[in-house]
């Protein structure tokens, strides 16, 4: 589980759009998968730990109706020159994720950034995979058009 860590993370800040909340989600799905370890290692433990971050997520977007994303300046950033374009377009996709509603987001992040299927995703995210399609053709469009203008 040691190398899950980082995974996890990145899911869990790509999903929250904030480092403080992504951290905290962390903590609370090592916590609950620790507590059922047995169910876990009876399937496989990255999804099990996966599928509790997404489902920690989702219960928080619905305590708080309205979500205010932090700007993605609070992001770990690597300090080397070789990375710095790289940086800054990780930082450029972040932007216009959080620029996104949060059912889309959650499609495009299992979708693309995770690389789960339509049926993987519906079923993590328990929306059927119709819904899942329109999310994330929608998504894809917004996402096109805020890359696009960043760009000019």
């Amino acid at each position: 589980m040691a190398y899950v860590g980082p995974y996890l993370l990145r899911v869990a800040l790509l999903l929250s759009g904030d480092l403080d909340r992504a951290e905290d989600l962390l903590q609370t799905t090592f916590e609950r998968t620790y507590r059922s370890w047995d169910r876990a290692l009876s399937t496989d433990p990255r999804a099990y730990a996966r599928k509790t971050l997404v489902n920690l997520r989702i219960d928080r977007w619905r305590g708080v109706r309205r979500e205010v994303l932090t700007a993605p300046d609070t992001l770990p950033q690597r300090t080397t020159a070789s990375h710095a374009d790289a940086v800054d377009g990780r930082n450029d996709v972040v932007r216009a994720l959080a620029a996104l509603p949060v059912a889309q987001r959650r499609v495009v992040v299992l979708r693309h950034l995770l690389d789960l299927t339509e049926s993987e995703t519906a079923r993590e995210l328990d929306i059927s995979v119709g819904t899942v399609k329109s999310h994330n053709a929608r998504a894809l469009a917004r996402l096109r058009t805020l890359l696009t203008e960043g760009q000019q």
